[in-house]
């Protein structure tokens, strides 16, 4: 068992309380998080449960007298949890010394896991800045069982709470069988972890087992042993069993004799050509399923053919041959490995009977239900029956010591059978025909069942014949056989797909920050564009595909960012990538190449248990804790928080500043570090001493002829990103000076409609770091009738809505608030009062008025505009206003 590791922050308060028989706690929220995240950014699969502990706060583990003895009861293996004593036997240290709930149900949902099979052992416990509300975090193996694992863990520590019985193993019980519906299978896990030890991303695509590895234009797909390069014509002949045989035969390769039967008439014809005994399976079966060995008379030939015909209505019928079966598994047409497949059997002792050596057969530490184990439990069934009736047995037949009861007809794993490695016994011309056959076929991943007294001999000599070729064999009698050395057969399978010098990844720049993300993300997806490189990126307006807009929306999350790394066409990943992704599932990507932060700003506090910059900081960090060792963080040199986490990363750091003697600047390029800055007019790299100017601002259409500051701080992080992956700044300058900023290529982003007499501007600011933009852009605008069209965003913080308000007072001369949407809770008179005592507490003398819905807003602000006028529409739906504002620029046009 490995070690537990946990740790919890809350202060052990010690009151003397009652239990009280109703006691119980109450989870808030569930979420399993799949990517780098604010917990970790390595251990990417956790669930984090909000829990309110409700009465329970207020005890401590030392004060629920029996606790501590009733979890050890119930719980012994807990002993190996370390906690944050760092000993053996350290959380049942801190139990006996007094603990939260919160952290004893971090460590039953992790102990409950291992035990039923699914070994994790990463946990944090945390409280928020609610009382009695907290954070329980812990790692799973498979994301439904570890949701499960946290509302039984709940249920574990009432019951212990309350000193009531509960039955743990029917949950160790279900948590199995979930598990067993949702794992992959141990086939394509093991191409999975074959993977992930060479640094292959991968996806599951669906709930079934087709994966993608790699990432956009590298990729390549597998479903349990069929790849990607998996021939569908190979396919569709082995899955005909009767083409099969027509080929090898044709090939000279031994088949065993027999034909096709549909009906008795056709069985009998074929059992007077070949004899008895013989061997009928169903044409389209698979598995061992519907399969009768060594028949030898009529009457059971013909319930052979109805037991077969369950399955499929033609039916092969073969001679039996004697021998022993064998598996030999071909990659990319060579032999990687062989195997004798043994049928589930038990060997008798005297004295217990056949349904009693079963059961012990299935108490055997390696057997487990479905896959979860080396090997199957075995089961009776009707081929079970069949075979101990031709001895003239019952499953209460006791069998002599040392007797060989064999209780399957087919050496199938799945159905209980072992497996014994022969890979290096094979006879050389055994594995030139096995080779050969792969090629015959034309499959990929080929496995070859052969009936032989052995291998090691050629199979002219000992008379084997090839009883079937498979496609998509399985893995596991040749990964983990019952004796003999396992072979990493998941290894060729992986040097097929990937050989030496093939790319699995692709470039991923990922861009987060309080402000300017999307327009950031927009300006590098121009710049990768223009080298060449089909560019996917995602936005919160939406995802796009060399700026074809795929889906419309806010897409800055982790689903959308698997979007684009699931796309076969693109070749470059630019992802726009927000807090609230972050805090709800984590990253969309492993780790990523660049990471850009613009700034961290007040924004969303007082959401998601974050109410400071720290914690914000904290959520924003995880981009560029994400990004690889030689890969490089791009950070806002004039952002304290920034520069707070620039000493948190492993990677290499590069800065930008509108300030070329910015202090942090200074000192960076002093050690020979990369910065981009603002000085003179031109957007600058700067590399130790060395200045290189890009551009001038004023020539880059998006900074407004250099008036919009904030836009050139954007163009700056976006520069240099593009610098530090290898873009010449040449080829930068170009794509600076002609990304044409509008509607429809940057919508609410100073989108700015010239009408005749004056002039409307729509933009996305909704934080006081925004506004703070909007104003300084407004101070270079001569206009002497600035009108703002404002609302105020519900879920944001009062003194938020209210700053707001104060900056808009400054800039507007006549401010019109409206508010229809996004009240999040609050009512609308509620926001609105926020709204006007921010403007009043600006001390300003600005006229205003309330208009709620935003077609009659912008409307009304166009109807009063006079010559010169200057509108401002502050939107939080962008596209709404944009499409009010064109139209009635339409309109003027028209007229």
């Amino acid at each position: 068992m490995c070690i537990k590791i946990c740790s919890i922050i809350a202060g052990i308060r010690i009151i003397n309380f009652d239990i009280r028989k109703n006691t119980f706690m109450k989870i808030l929220n569930i979420q399993a998080l799949r990517g780098p995240n604010i917990w970790s950014v390595n251990r990417k699969k956790l669930i984090q449960m909000r829990l309110d502990l409700e009465e329970l706060e207020t005890q401590p583990t030392n004060k629920i007298k029996g606790f501590g003895k009733r979890l050890e009861a119930m719980f012994p293996s807990m002993i190996e949890h370390r906690c944050s004593e760092e000993v053996r036997g350290g959380f049942f240290k801190r139990v006996k010394r007094g603990t939260w709930m919160g952290h004893v149900i971090e460590h039953i949902a992790l102990e409950t896991q291992s035990l039923a099979g699914m070994e994790t052992g990463f946990g944090r416990t945390r409280e928020t800045k609610t009382k009695g509300i907290y954070n329980v975090v812990f790692s799973y193996t498979e994301e439904k069982v570890g949701l499960f694992a946290a509302e039984s863990a709940v249920r574990i520590a009432e019951a212990l709470v309350k000193s009531e019985k509960y039955d743990v193993q029917a949950d160790l019980k279900k948590m199995r069988e979930i598990r067993e519906d949702v794992r992959l299978g141990p086939s394509t896990g093991s191409i999975v972890d074959e993977a992930v030890a060479r640094d292959i991303p991968w996806i599951r695509l669906g709930t079934n087992s087709l994966v993608q590895l790699g990432y956009g234009i590298n990729q390549m797909r597998f479903q349990a042993t069929i790849t990607c390069k998996t021939s569908n014509i190979a396919v569709d002949i082995a899955c005909n069993k009767e083409e099969t045989k027509k080929m090898l035969y044709a090939a000279s390769i031994p088949v065993a004799k027999g034909d096709i039967c549909v009906d008795e008439e056709d069985l009998t014809s074929t059992i007077e050509r070949i004899g008895y005994p013989i061997v009928l399976k169903p044409l389209d079966g698979n598995h061992g399923k519907g399969a009768s060995i060594n028949i030898n008379n009529w009457k059971d030939a013909c319930a052979g053919l109805l037991f077969a015909q369950k399955y499929s209505r033609k039916v092969i019928v073969e001679k039996f041959i004697t021998g022993y079966d064998f598996r030999v598994l071909v990659i990319d047409n060579k032999v990687v490995a062989a195997a004798q497949r043994v049928p589930a059997h038990v060997v008798g002792d005297g004295h217990h009977t056949i349904q009693e050596l079963i059961v012990v057969e299935n108490k055997n530490p390696r057997r487990g239900y479905g896959h979860e184990n080396v090997l199957t439990e075995i089961s009776v069934d009707r081929d079970t029956l069949d075979l101990l009736s031709k001895k003239k047995y019952t499953i209460e037949t006791k069998p002599k010591k040392g007797e060989i009861v064999y209780l399957k007809s087919t050496a199938n794993l799945s159905t209980g059978g072992t497996s014994i490695d022969v890979t290096d016994m094979m006879h050389p011309e055994n594995i030139f025909l096995a080779e050969r056959i792969a090629r015959v076929i034309g499959l990929d991943v080929c496995g070859i069942d052969i009936m032989a007294k052995n291998l090691t001999q050629s199979l002219k000599e000992n008379g084997g014949v090839i009883l079937e070729v498979n496609a998509a064999p399985g893995f596991r009698m040749h990964l983990s056989p019952t004796e003999g050395l396992p072979r990493n057969v998941a290894s060729p399978v992986i040097d097929m797909l990937y050989p030496p010098g093939k790319q699995s990844r692709i470039p991923i720049i990922a861009v987060t920050g309080t402000n300017g993300k999307t327009t950031t993300t927009r300006l590098i997806a121009h710049i990768v564009k223009n080298n060449g490189y089909k560019v996917g990126y995602t936005t919160s307006d939406g995802i796009y595909v060399q700026n074809h807009m795929l889906e419309k929306g806010d897409t800055t999350g982790p689903m959308s960012s698997e979007f684009i790394l699931k796309d076969p066409t693109v070749e470059f990943a630019v992802l726009e990538t927000a807090r609230g992704g972050i805090l709800r599932a984590g990253l969309g990507f492993s780790r990523c190449d660049i990471g850009v932060i613009t700034n961290i700003q007040e924004d969303h506090l007082g959401l998601s248990d974050i109410h400071t910059l720290d914690d914000l900081s904290r959520v924003k960090s995880v981009v560029v804790k994400s990004v690889k060792k030689d890969g490089w963080a791009v950070l806002n040199a004039e952002d304290p928080q920034c520069i707070k986490i620039a000493e948190e990363l492993s990677c290499k750091i590069a800065y930008f500043s509108m300030n070329e003697n910015c202090k942090v600047i200074k000192e960076h390029c002093k050690k020979g570090g990369i910065a981009a800055i603002y000085e003179n007019g031109f957007i600058t790299i700067k590399k130790g001493d060395w200045k290189m100017r890009v551009d001038q601002a004023n020539h880059v259409p998006l900074t407004i002829g250099g008036k919009a500051k904030f836009m050139i701080a954007n163009v700056l992080a976006a520069t240099l990103a593009s610098y530090l992956w290898g873009f010449k700044t040449e080829d930068i300058k170009s794509s600076l000076e002609t990304f044409i900023p509008g509607a429809a290529l940057t919508p609410g982003r100073m989108n700015i409609f010239n009408f005749k007499k004056f002039k409307v501007m729509v933009d996305f600011a909704h934080n006081p770091a925004g506004y703070l933009g909007i104003e300084d852009f407004l101070e270079t605008i001569p206009s002497k009738h600035k009108v703002g069209i404002i609302a105020g965003i519900g879920d944001r913080r009062d003194e938020d809505i209210m700053e707001c308000a104060s900056i808009a007072a400054r800039m507007f001369n006549h401010i019109i608030i409206r508010q229809e949407k996004h009240l999040r809770g609050r009512t609308e008179e509620e926001i609105i009062n926020l709204i006007l005592k921010g403007i009043k507490s600006s001390g300003k003398k600005v006229t205003y008025e309330i208009i709620p819905k935003e077609t009659e807003a912008i409307k009304h602000a166009i109807s009063i505009a006079k010559d010169g006028s200057y509108i401002t529409a502050l939107s939080d739906v962008v596209t709404n206003a944009i499409e009010i504002v064109q139209m009635y620029l339409d309109k003027e046009n028209e007229g």
